[in-house]
């Protein structure tokens, strides 16, 4: 007999274990579905670890730019602090115990296992089923993405869930990818003393983001003896006494104690079910309104929708469904002014469109572009001061459509230009405004000057 309730959520990462308890707040019988952590990859595996990772790495990288500029330091680096921060600190031995009492003490009914949707508005747990009066609402989330590469399956490779439990740091490091994930780690492990190489098979790192962002983070990369090798594919792995060797073609190859697949993330569609509500399970995404409704009484949130891998869009998103779940008035979804941060060094912080995307939807383009090192506040810096502020505004409008900060805090500088794209704040009223002397975000005002078609 199936088991009658208002709404069942299937996978509680961020957004999904938020849009849970609200419902239930809401006074909704709800049945949370989790088959591994609750609170999903960003606190266990990501989001939180990764960061902690990058920051003991930046505060290695700040100690040793002190001599000639402070006075002098010697820097010893210990990777057991940071595992041991990532374990105690940051996941509780990735025991998601206390998740878990917070998500039920708002009234949510968790059933651990996996979820598969077997009709409309039903979902089977292993032998328990539900049926949902209000509705589903999805966000299973993603997995790292393994490439079909001869004799890598059944290696001990890393994907990012071992690395953040990694006790101590390899004395080598292959990593395959360039995007945000492979270049945050490569960093953050070469501190530490590793000897990284980077294997991408485009032709640049960081391939989604601007130009000039890439050319930075392969420069700033090669400096701190970081290998980085881009248009390179890998034919074939073998591991064997304690070490990778990757077949790089023409007869080349490389070894390294460890290698790191961050080769992009996937959905399993199939796997849940999603045909049983008529959509298409060999999709790598799902498709949503405004209101997140995927189909009649299904929403969708998060990273399968495929408006980004952030712990932002699936919390934004959680909140409309919310919304439309309850029947409540309230904004639609909004997606032209979506921010992205790389924690590299320098970091690179983005919203809305690269010049090469408003170029693609026929925009009047023209961009503005700044090296942050001749701001005030990056001379004075001086150290790790790399960087620049782009702007890309669509003439026709006079206002921003994306903008990229790389440099120290570059994330941070990129709220203000988050704000200028999401209410389409015109450049002439950007140029009006007072920009506090001698920070970051001053150079904006330089940037703005050199907009040109």
């Amino acid at each position: 007999m199936a088991e009658e309730v208002d709404v069942v959520v299937i996978g509680l990462g961020p957004g999904g274990e938020e849009a849970a308890g609200r419902l239930a707040g809401a006074g909704l019988d709800v049945v949370g579905v989790e088959d591994r952590l609750v609170g999903g990859e960003c606190p266990y595996f990501a989001c939180v670890p990764t960061k902690m990772m990058v920051r003991a790495a930046g505060l290695l990288a700040e100690g040793r730019r002190i001599p000639g500029t402070a006075g002098d330091a010697t820097v010893r680096p210990d990777w057991s602090q940071v595992a041991r921060r990532i374990r105690d600190e940051a996941t509780s031995g990735w025991d998601d115990r206390a998740a878990a009492e917070r998500l039920t003490a708002r009234g949510v009914t968790l059933v651990r296992g996996r979820g598969r949707i077997t009709a409309p508005g039903e979902v089977r747990v292993g032998d328990r089923t539900f049926r949902a009066r209000r509705g589903l609402l999805i966000n299973v989330g993603t997995d790292p993405a393994v490439p079909a590469i001869d004799g890598l399956e059944g290696t001990p490779y890393w994907t990012n869930r071992e690395a953040v439990r990694a006790e101590r740091v390899p004395r080598s490091l292959a990593v395959l990818g360039g995007g945000v994930v492979g270049v945050e780690l490569a960093q953050a492990f070469a501190r530490f003393g590793s000897e990284v190489t980077v294997l991408e098979v485009a032709d640049r790192l960081l391939g989604t983001a601007e130009p000039e962002a890439s050319e930075l983070v392969a420069r700033v990369f090669r400096n701190e003896g970081i290998a980085v090798r881009t248009g390179v594919a890998v034919s074939a792995v073998r591991h064997g006494n304690d070490a990778f060797t990757l077949d790089l073609g023409g007869g080349e190859t490389l070894t390294a104690e460890r290698l790191l697949v961050a080769a992009g993330r996937r959905s399993d569609l199939k796997g849940l079910g999603v045909a049983a509500v008529g959509l298409d399970e060999n999709a790598t995404t799902i498709p949503v309104d405004g209101s997140m409704r995927a189909a009649e009484g299904v929403w969708a949130i998060g990273d399968v929708t495929g408006k980004g891998h952030f712990t932002h869009i699936s919390a934004y998103q959680g909140a409309i469904a919310v919304r439309s779940i309850l029947r409540e008035k309230g904004p639609t979804a909004a997606y032209r002014a979506v921010p992205r941060v790389t924690f590299t060094d320098p970091e690179i912080g983005a919203v809305g469109l690269t010049e090469a995307e408003a170029r693609d939807q026929n925009l009047s383009v023209r961009t503005g572009v700044t090296p942050l090192e001749q701001s005030a506040r990056g001379w004075i810096h001086k150290v790790g001061n790399e960087g620049f502020i782009k702007l890309v505004e669509d003439v026709e409008s006079g206002v921003l459509v994306g903008a990229t900060v790389a440099g120290p805090s570059g994330g941070e500088v990129l709220g203000a230009l988050s704000v200028a794209v999401h209410a389409e704040v015109p450049t002439d009223e950007l140029r009006g405004m007072i920009y506090a002397y001698p920070t970051f975000h001053r150079a904006i005002e330089a940037a703005l000057a050199n907009l040109e078609e």
